[in-house]
């Protein structure tokens, strides 16, 4: 496993926050998380016979919806063995250990062959990697030509909504930690400073020219919640 600064932080991170995740993330997202994860996996034309890499699956909540929508088998990657480890008890509390496998990697160096599943999903990702250019590339490799990617980031809204957005992330989000208690108060304070330093870094236009130039054609960009999060769908060219 990769050893950066960034990615320490992010398996700290999330060490301390696996246990409850998804009770926590769906409240502080004032209830849209699963909801975008539902509408990230929309139209990705997926049946029964199709095998799906979920990458940074966490705790196997987009996995199990993927199986819950298409049928399809699952193989969820994650560097995180906490997250991993409450993923593969949603897993089986849905009954899906035959349709979802769970492995423990870094989406940097997938366990995939070329062209080996025939979709992939990513979550909240691009902003716990130290090249998202060459992470982009990673994923595209694994993806036959003609199967989709579909992502799922927090955004940034604009305009009017930016304050309220603004004032949540920096006094909302701590708040909200500081009640849900383990490492959630270091998440509420991270996440808006992380969120905002990332577009600032790779505003939209730009983030779509790394899909671009990693093989992934036919992009839509899709926003959500007044801005909060951002849904980018391509196809592997």
């Amino acid at each position: 496993m990769s050893t950066s600064p960034r990615k320490q932080h992010a398996e700290t991170l999330f060490a301390g926050i696996a246990s409850d995740y998804d009770r926590w993330a769906q409240l502080l997202s004032l209830g849209q998380d699963a909801r975008w994860h539902r509408v990230m996996i929309e139209r990705l034309g997926l049946d029964a016979q199709s095998v799906v890499a979920d990458v940074a699956t966490g705790t196997a909540a987009v996995a199990i919806d993927l199986v819950r929508r298409y049928g399809c088998r699952v193989v969820g990657v994650d560097q995180s063995e906490a997250m991993l480890a409450r993923g593969h008890a949603q897993v089986l509390r849905a009954g899906m250990k035959a349709s979802i496998e769970l492995v423990q990697g870094e989406a940097e160096s997938l366990p995939f062959a070329d062209g080996e599943v025939d979709a992939l999903t990513h979550t909240y990702l691009l902003r716990y990697v130290d090249d998202p250019g060459a992470t982009l590339r990673e994923l595209a490799r694994v993806v036959r030509p003609g199967g989709p990617i579909a992502s799922l980031e927090f955004f940034v809204p604009a305009r009017g909504w930016y304050p309220a957005w603004w004032a949540w992330t920096r006094i909302g989000l701590p708040t909200g930690g500081l009640l849900a208690g383990d490492g959630w108060y270091e998440t509420g304070r991270f996440l808006g400073p992380s969120i905002e330093g990332f577009w600032r870094e790779w505003p939209l236009e730009r983030l779509l020219a790394l899909w671009s130039a990693a093989g992934i054609g036919q992009l839509r960009v899709r926003r959500c919640s007044v801005g909060g999060a951002v849904i980018i769908r391509g196809v592997k060219r």
